[in-house]
This record gives structure tokens, sequence and C-alpha cells, in this order.
């Protein structure tokens, strides 16, 4: 009778205990399923972007891990005064040496297009190690984390520009760069958002903890960037980009293959040589490019510059009846969903002039920055904060659009480097003018319109002349 029992199945104590496993299971295992069918859509699994997707969102979710513990130690720890010095020591042992290396990333990185795997994982496990190395200063403040701190913020703009580089190779069929780098850029944020109150719960356990945090999800995108398909290093067909006013070697034009060709034979008839060919560059394939990179560039110091400002003008001036944690919270907020909106829409107006957009987005930025700056208030700070976030979004999608447009394939992977650290350093040029501004509201809301207005002033006719003019190219997708 026993024996029968046995072999009947399990107990019900068994089954409980399963059912109740496969129950806790469920919500991890359906949520895990969710995000790979998302990121994997429409073809995005087969071409590899879906694993760059999830590896970006990794990547989001690290960064924010160690800007939590930063901020908690070398900002929110300590009294106003000894934090504005404190950050001020921070920007001149780390932003100071980046604003002299960031013109050496896009180059070096470029001579390594068989490499791009391995370049990603490194910059991936160089920011594991780093997190580990502050966790152990993080708690007094030493000048040991400076150092640290410098090696994570030049291994994260490392991997930008690779990743920049990488998406060109990892295109799903009919799937335009606009629309892929939007969902790149939607996924970190989003990580960015799931871990940031992590790391804020984390930080409650101990000031090393949210470091611990970034080292182990760090280790994690050490083995996701091998997993990235291998065409990611292939360089078949690529040349470097070089930024050079085609006006200053007229000598060398670049000019389209066919004509270059019956110009070639023409000459070879006439007994003389081919004319030397120029590899084309980010100026010499037109002004598009050129005047959208000024743009972004304002965009980007615009950022930089809101970010270090706002956070000690709030700090000790907040936001009627609020605390300075709270007033930071609301402008953070609403500039990472004006952000994630930017994207969105981006994706939506792929298909649109990406010149006018730019010239519009700037026009906009412009206006609420000046608003800001003539009738300061809560509503204007942080409508400013939601309209920065989507217009740099916005902005930098379409300028991506018109460097496929308008770069040559074979040169394109090495525009996205050149173009994403030449964004980067106008970011460190913002942040430095925003920690040695006065704490004045008014003053820096009026520095904020002018940064945007030079980059107005130096864009907008350019790109509403490119665009009345039209292009030769065919239009994104």
């Amino acid at each position: 009778m026993t024996a029968a029992r046995s072999h009947d199945g399990p107990g019900p104590f068994r089954r409980a205990g399963r059912a109740t496993g496969r129950a806790l299971r469920a919500p991890f295992t359906g949520t895990a399923r969710s995000i790979r069918k998302a990121t994997h859509a429409h073809g995005a699994g087969e071409s590899g972007l879906g694993k760059l997707i999830e590896l970006h969102a990794v990547n989001g979710a690290g960064d924010v891990m160690i800007t939590v513990a930063l901020a908690s130690t070398v900002f929110f720890s300590v009294p106003t005064d000894e934090a504005r010095g404190r950050v001020a020591l921070y920007l001149a042992i780390t932003m100071a040496p980046f604003t002299l290396l960031a013109p050496v990333i896009g180059p070096l990185l470029d001579r390594l297009p068989h490499g791009r795997r391995a370049a990603m994982a490194g910059a991936m496990l160089a920011r594991a190690l780093l997190a580990l190395t502050m966790s152990g200063a993080v708690a007094t403040g030493g000048l040991e984390l400076y150092p640290a701190a410098l090696g994570v913020l030049v291994s994260s703009k490392a991997y930008g520009v690779v990743r920049s580089a990488v998406v060109p190779r990892l295109l799903p069929p009919k799937f335009s760069l606009v629309k892929a780098n939007s969902r790149v850029t939607l996924a970190g944020l989003l990580a960015t958002g799931i871990a940031a109150p992590i790391g804020a719960g984390l930080q409650t356990i101990g000031s090393a903890w949210p470091l611990y945090g970034a080292c182990a999800i760090f280790i994690v995108g050490t083995f996701l960037a091998f997993t990235m398909p291998p065409k990611v290093d292939s360089a078949k067909g690529e040349r470097r980009a070089r930024l050079i006013d085609p006006h200053d070697h007229p000598h060398l034009p670049h000019r389209p293959e066919p004509v270059r060709r019956s110009a070639d034979r023409k000459r070879t008839r006439n007994g003389e040589k081919p004319a030397k060919e120029r590899p084309p560059g980010l100026r010499s394939v037109g002004g598009s490019v050129l005047h959208g990179l000024q743009a972004n560039a304002a965009h980007r110091a615009l950022s930089g510059f809101l970010i270090f400002f706002l956070a000690f003008l709030l700090r000790e001036h907040p936001l009627a009846g609020q605390s300075a944690a709270v007033s930071l919270g609301i402008v953070g907020v609403a500039a990472g969903v004006g952000n994630a909106c930017g994207t969105a829409v981006g994706s939506w107006l792929r298909a649109r002039g990406p010149e006018v957009i730019i010239a519009t987005v700037l026009g906009l930025a412009l206006s609420v920055a000046v608003l800001a700056a003539v009738f300061f208030s809560t509503a204007l700070v942080a409508a400013l904060g939601a309209v920065a976030g989507f217009t740099q979004a916005l902005s930098k999608l379409s300028l991506d659009a018109m460097i496929q447009r308008d770069v040559p394939e074979e040169v394109r992977t090495s525009a996205f480097a050149r173009s994403e650290t030449l964004l980067q350093m106008a970011w460190v040029v913002g942040g430095g003018i925003g920690i040695a501004l006065p704490l004045n509201a008014v003053l820096g809301m009026s520095v904020a319109a002018g940064i945007l207005a030079l980059g107005a002033a130096a864009s907008v006719r350019g790109l509403l002349g490119a665009a009345r003019r039209g292009t030769p190219h065919p239009r994104v997708a």
C-alpha cells in the first residue's frame, strides 16, 4: 500500500512547494521575457541590436549607481560651502584632465575597429574595479576618490564613443539609424530610472553599497559585451573621418565615385596622373552636419551648466515651499521625462527634415531659457529642465539622421566616434561655467540663454539654408 502511494506522484507538500516556487519566479521570468521581447522586436534580435540595447541598459544602471554614491559623498553629506569646495576640487581633478583626454578618446578608439567588443568590455570591467576602489574612500571623501572618479568618467565616455560607432553595424533590415538610437537611448533612460531609487535604498544601508551594486552590474556588462555578434569587430570597407574643410584643401576634393573615375580616365588619356582623393570628413560632406554639431554642442553645454549650477543654487535657495532635495528631484525628474519624450518624438519624426527639427528645438530651448531669466519661478525652472532634456534628445537624434544621410558609409562609424567626443567636450565646458558662476538665479538663467544664443547664432542660419537648398542625399527613412 505504501509502495503504491509512493508511485502516485509527489506528495501534497512537494506540489505546494513547486507551485510556490513557480509563483515566486513568475514575476521575474515574465519580466525578463517581456524585456527580451521588446529589445529583440522588429529584427533587432537577429541583427544583434537587441544585445546592444540590453548592454546599454546595464551601462546606464551602473553609471547611476556610481552617481548616487558620489553625490551623497561629495554633495549632500557636508554643508553647502564645503560641498562647493569639494565639487570644485572634483571638477579640477577629474574634468580638467578629461578635457585633455577627450580629444584623444575618439581617434584612439577609431584605431581599434577590430576590438570594439573588447573595448566595451574593458570599459565595463574598468568601472567595476574602480567602483570597488572608491568604496573604501567614499565614506571619508579622501583624495584617492578623485583619480578613481576620473577613471570612471573616462571609461564611461569611451564606452559611449564605441557604442555610437557600433550602432550602424547592427541595423536590422529597413531600420533607420535614428530609430535604432532611439531604442538604445530609451533603454538606458529606463534602466537609469529603475536603478536610481535602488541606489538610494542601498545608500541607506551604507555609503559603499551603491558602489558594490555598480561593481556587480558592470561585471555583468563585461560578459554581455562579448555576446555581441562578431560583425561588431568588422572594419570591412571603413575609413577614418577627418574634420577638414574642403576649402582648406581644394586640390584634394571629395567627389562621387563615378565622377572621380571619369575624371581619372580623362587625365590618363592626357598623360596626367589621377587626382589624389581625400577621405571624406564631417565638414566635407556638407554644411548640415557641421551646423548640426554646433547646435548640439550648445545643447550639451547647457546640460552640463544646468547640472552643476542648479545643484548648488537649489541647495542654497530651494524652490518655493520645497526642501533642497525635493527641489533637485523636481528638476531632475522633469529633465529625465523631457529626455524620454524627446527620444520618443525623435523616432516618430525620423522621416522629417532634421535641419528644421534642430533649428526649431534650439529656438524652443532659447525661448524657455529667456523666460526663466526674466520671470524666474519654480514652474519655469522645472520647465527649463524638461525642455532642455527634450530638445537635447531630439537634436541629437536629428544629428544622427544627418550623419547617416550625408556621411559615406565607409567613414560613418568614425564620424560618430568623433562627433560624440566633441559633444562630450562641450558638456565639460558647460559644467565648468556652472561651477564657477555666482549663485544668482537671474544671472544663471541669463548665462543659460547666452549659451543657447551662441549656438543659434552659429548654426540656425546654416541649417535653414541647407533645408531650403535640399540635399543630393536621400532622406532618412
